[in-house]
Formats: C-alpha cells, sequence, structure tokens
C-alpha cells in the first residue's frame, strides 16, 4: 500500500562542505608534485597555499550557509578544484622559467594568480550578500545594455585603452590592467534575459513557415541583428575573435532557450559565418589567424614573424608529448609554448596530465554546466530561467572555443578557461557569474511559502494511490511562469 509522508528539503551545505575536501586535497596534492617534480623538494609555502585557497573556500561557503542556504553544493567545489588545478600549473610554469636568465613578460607568479581568486570570492560574497533576490536585476534590462557597450568601449579610449599581442582588449592605469569584455558578457547576459523574457512572445509566434521553419518577421530581427552588430563591432575594432563569438553565441543560445525556434539559431549560425567570412578579407590580423589556423604546419607561415603559428603548434607537439597518460607534473616541457599558463594552458596540462588528466579537468567543467542549467530548470520564473541558462552557457561557449583553438578545431583566441588560466579579469568575472548561479539555484531549490516543512511525496507503488498535487507541483504555474510552489524545490 502506499504511503504519503513529508520530506524536509535539504540544504546542502553539509554536503558542500565534505566536497569541498576533495577539492582542495587536488590542487594541494597537484601543487606538491610540482615542487616534487621541479626541484625535488616540497614547496616550501605548500602550507601556506593550502590554507588560503581553504580559507576562500570556508569564507564562501559560511557566507552562503547564511544568505543562501538552498544554493546548489556542488558548484563551490567544482570551482575550489579548478581553481587548485590550475594554480598548480601557473605554479609549474613559473617555476621553469624562473630558471632562465630573462623570464618571458608573459610569466606568472602563483602568488599573483592567488590574490585574483581571493578579489574574485570576494566580489562573489558581495554579490551573494547584496542580490537577495536575483529578479531585483531585471530592473536594470537596458541599464545593462549600456553597461555592456561601454565596457566593451573603453579598450578604444586614448588614455587607457593598451593593445597587447595585436587585441585591444586591456585597459590600464599604472602597472594594473583589466579585460572589460569579461565583464561585458555578464552585463549583455542580464539584457539578453530581461529583453527576451518580455518580448518572448512576439519573437516565439509570429512568423512565416517555409520549408518547416518559422521565419520571423523582419521587425522581430533587430535584436538579433543588434547582437550581430555588437559582435562583429568588437571584432573590428578590438581585432577579437573569440569575445566576438562568445557575445553572439551567447545572444542566440538565450534566444533559442526562450523561443525553442531553430530558425533563430540558423540564422544567427549564418549572420557569424557571414561575417567573419567578410571581415577575414578586409583585415589582416584575421586573416592570420585564419591562416595559422588553415595552415599551421607550413613552413612559410610557422616562421612568419608576426603571426606565426609557433603556439599553437609547439602546444600541439606538447600534447602529443603527453599521450594518454602524461608525463607526470613537472617532468614535460610545457613552458616552451608561448603563454603556457594562460591562453595555452590546456597544452601544459594535457602534457603533464595527458588525454585522462585534461577529460577530467573538461569533466568538471561539464559538471558546472549541467548544474547551472538545472538551476535554470528548476527555477520558477521566466528571467532566472534565461539568465541561469545564459550564464552557464558561457562558461560552456568559452571552454570550446579555448580548447578548439588549441587543438585546431577552430582558430585560436584570446579568451582563457574559466577558473583555470592566469588572468585576473577572467577570475573576477567567472566568480561573479559563479556568484549568480549559486543565487539562482538558491531560488530554485528554496521551497514555496506553502512548503515550509517539505512537498509530500508517495511512498510505495504509485500504481496504489493517487498523486497528490502537493507532491507534483502539477498545475503551479507555467513555463517561464512565476508559481511558488513546492515543485523543483529538492535535489
Amino acid at each position: 500500500m502506499a504511503t504519503i509522508t513529508q520530506v524536509t528539503p535539504r540544504r546542502g551545505r553539509w554536503t558542500e562542505l565534505a566536497l569541498l575536501v576533495p577539492a582542495l586535497g587536488l590542487g594541494v596534492y597537484a601543487y606538491l608534485q610540482v615542487g616534487l617534480g621541479v626541484t625535488g623538494s616540497p614547496p616550501a609555502d605548500l602550507a601556506t597555499f593550502a590554507a588560503v585557497l581553504g580559507g576562500i573556500a570556508l569564507a564562501v561557503h559560511l557566507v552562503l550557509r547564511w544568505r543562501a542556504p538552498y544554493a546548489d553544493p556542488v558548484i563551490l567545489p567544482v570551482v575550489i578544484a579548478l581553481n587548485g588545478i590550475g594554480l598548480a600549473m601557473i605554479a609549474r610554469v613559473h617555476l621553469a622559467l624562473q630558471m632562465r636568465a630573462r623570464p618571458p613578460a608573459w610569466d606568472q607568479d602563483p602568488s599573483k594568480q592567488m590574490m585574483w581568486i581571493a578579489v574574485g570570492a570576494f566580489a562573489a560574497i558581495v554579490v551573494i550578500v547584496w542580490l537577495r533576490d536575483h529578479r531585483t536585476l531585471r530592473r536594470y534590462t537596458w541599464t545593462a545594455l549600456v553597461l555592456g557597450v561601454v565596457l566593451l568601449l573603453m579598450p578604444m579610449l586614448p588614455v587607457i585603452g593598451r593593445e597587447i599581442n595585436g587585441s585591444r582588449l586591456w585597459v590600464g592605469v599604472g602597472g594594473f590592467t583589466l579585460q572589460p569584455a569579461e565583464l561585458a558578457k555578464i552585463a549583455f547576459a542580464v539584457f539578453f534575459a530581461g529583453y527576451l523574457v518580455t518580448h518572448r512572445d512576439q519573437l516565439t509566434l509570429a512568423g512565416t513557415k517555409v520549408l518547416g521553419l518559422t521565419l520571423p518577421r523582419a521587425r522581430d530581427l533587430g535584436p538579433v541583428l543588434l547582437a550581430w552588430g555588437i559582435s562583429i563591432g568588437v571584432l573590428l575594432m578590438q581585432k577579437e575573435l573569440g569575445t566576438s563569438i562568445l557575445l553572439f553565441g551567447l545572444f542566440i543560445a538565450m534566444l533559442y532557450v526562450a523561443t525553442e525556434r531553430l530558425s533563430w539559431v540558423i540564422i544567427g549560425v549564418l549572420l557569424t559565418i557571414g561575417g567573419v567570412l567578410v571581415i577575414a578579407t578586409q583585415v589582416g590580423y584575421v586573416q592570420a589567424r585564419i591562416d595559422v589556423w588553415l595552415h599551421a604546419l607550413e613552413p612559410a607561415i610557422y616562421h612568419r614573424d608576426p603571426g606565426g603559428s609557433g603556439q599553437i603548434v609547439s602546444g600541439l607537439f606538447g600534447m602529443a608529448n603527453g599521450g594518454l597518460m602524461g608525463t607526470g607534473w613537472g617532468e614535460g616541457f610545457p613552458y616552451l609554448t608561448y603563454s603556457a599558463n594562460a591562453d595555452m594552458i590546456v597544452p601544459s596540462l594535457a602534457e603533464e596530465l595527458g588525454l585522462t588528466g585534461v577529460l577530467a579537468v573538461l569533466m568538471l567543467y561539464v559538471i558546472l554546466v549541467q548544474r547551472g542549467l538545472r538551476a535554470g530548470l528548476g527555477v520558477r520564473d521566466g528571467f532566472g530561467k534565461l539568465l541561469a541558462s545564459g550564464l552557464a552557457f558561457t562558461v560552456a561557449l568559452q571552454c570550446f572555443v579555448v580548447v578548439g583553438g588549441a587543438t585546431r578545431v577552430i582558430p585560436l583566441s584570446g579568451l582563457t578557461m574559466p577558473f583555470l588560466a592566469a588572468g585576473g579579469s577572467s577570475l573576477l568575472a567567472n566568480w561573479i557569474i559563479l556568484a549568480l548561479l549559486l543565487r539562482v539555484s538558491d531560488a530554485a531549490r528554496r521551497p514555496g511559502p506553502d512548503a515550509a516543512i517539505g512537498p509530500l511525496v508517495i511512498v510505495g507503488p504509485a500504481s496504489d494511490a493517487v498523486e497528490p498535487a502537493a507532491a507534483t507541483g502539477r498545475g503551479r504555474g507555467t513555463r517561464g511562469g512565476q508559481g511558488s510552489g513546492a515543485a523543483g524545490a529538492t535535489t
């Protein structure tokens, strides 16, 4: 006989604390192996490394207990594991480069990376404490658009703009530099979510059906053309293909989530390919990137200076040297590749951890993206669904652009792996994304006001009883609607 019982929604904070232990252990173990492999002895600052990274993790964990007790317990441990592995590889490259008479300018001290992790974690704490309800951001839809455009244009300013390696992506004051496009993607995600949740009906229902596809009306193409214009503008002004693909891909993905119309995706892909091809014939820098992508092993392209393919070729050889299981921490030669701690950190890991290790690291990203999408599915308002989906897709698309560039699936870009590679701007932006995902997941898993003691569930054969509405949430709200039921309150 079936019985009905009440289940108290689980907050998951103890689960999170338990998962933080192995996540922190991964980074500390890697850091220890780097010291043993490069210098033959444990790093002198191993205890400091463990204490600072563990302190950051514990601080965010305690803030979640205070302000977002129902937040997803898996997201934070995954990020701490990625931060620890990235720190170990940055330290490994740094130790090797410090043995040279003149270390290159792209070398980075791991203590600086740790400082940026602390800054990013502090920013995440501020977001979690300040933003009680993610729906508050919907009030700032158009403000977010203006903010995103301003951030994108900042590197073009004459005094503070900086051009590095042919791309004008940075602003700098004194010795401090920042890549505003990393923060702009968050602003655009907020704008796209607010805009699409308001205009979803026009974008979904209107249009003419041709060959099975519902083509949008000309008047509805405005937002797509706006997003396309922004991404192409970035490509033209800043000479950065990766950021352009990231921004336009973010909008198309969110547009598809909002409307479920394949025609938007097809139109977006055609616009992107057409725009890139036209610009590639007009802008030498983009053409050079495509030449390196298509003809990396040709001697003329390899020896071309500037704009040769030496970076990507050395990365490919490093990955080949790693093979299936890798050379081991501190036993490879990742420092021979330019920017081995930032743009090319994936080939560095592939050389020392092998294909197996890289797949394990990529699986952490898969878990992170899956938990972000799960938060979007579980939350009961349309804005939250789109915001979480967009932010999770941003992480996924950025990983694809970086890994695809390093493996020659697509042209190499200047983007970096989230939470893993050296770069303060990337760490700051991605920790803020982490905070927003945690805030949305807290709303998704939090029981509604009518389910303070937990939803009802059926114990025993379901065929023996009629499933109660309180247990299923059936009839509570619609897709994208705002409800207060207990459906989806627990995971």
